[in-house]
């Protein structure tokens, strides 16, 4: 929310300071959770369409998955946009594998935290609403000991 303030105290003409204190990202938080999906290059996006066309969405959903990012999913589903994380799973089954490993966190590190590891075909199966992070592997992603996994591409 740093940049909004920045943004009004522009818009507002004023001169002052403005303290950032970093906090852990749900993304980060929902990747430990889940193991390790997160360790080379990613895409962060929101399917919110509140601030953004939901044209733009589309496209760097489109865009992310033939990069083949992994994926993180923001604001996936509400009771306004029941629809968008099921729209976005048909964009990226265009470019990604059913197979693709996915992990659901929802409410993560907080009560009522709920951990799912399912595939993209199965997504649509499982409890999404605006408390939950979904983190789409890429190719190279896979389930071990019920965890996610990334290789970060070290020969080993």
């Amino acid at each position: 929310m740093a940049g909004l303030m920045y943004e009004i105290a522009e818009h507002e003409n004023k001169n002052i300071d403005i303290e950032i204190i970093p906090g852990i990202s749900a993304f980060n938080s929902s990747a430990s959770i889940l193991g390790a999906p997160i360790v080379h290059d990613f895409a962060s996006l929101s399917l919110s369409n509140y601030l953004t066309p939901w044209e733009i969405i589309e496209k760097r959903l489109r865009l992310a998955a033939q990069a083949d990012f992994v994926i993180v999913l923001y604001n996936p589903k509400s009771k306004e946009r029941p629809d968008s994380i099921r729209l976005a799973q048909n964009i990226l089954l265009k470019y990604k594998s059913e197979d693709t490993p996915v992990g659901i966190v929802k409410n993560a590190s907080r009560n009522g935290q709920n951990i799912t590891i399912t595939t993209l075909k199965e997504i649509n199966n499982h409890e999404i609403d605006m408390t939950t992070t979904v983190i789409i592997g890429n190719e190279k992603t896979y389930v071990i000991n019920g965890k996610m996994i990334t290789p970060r591409g070290y020969k080993l």
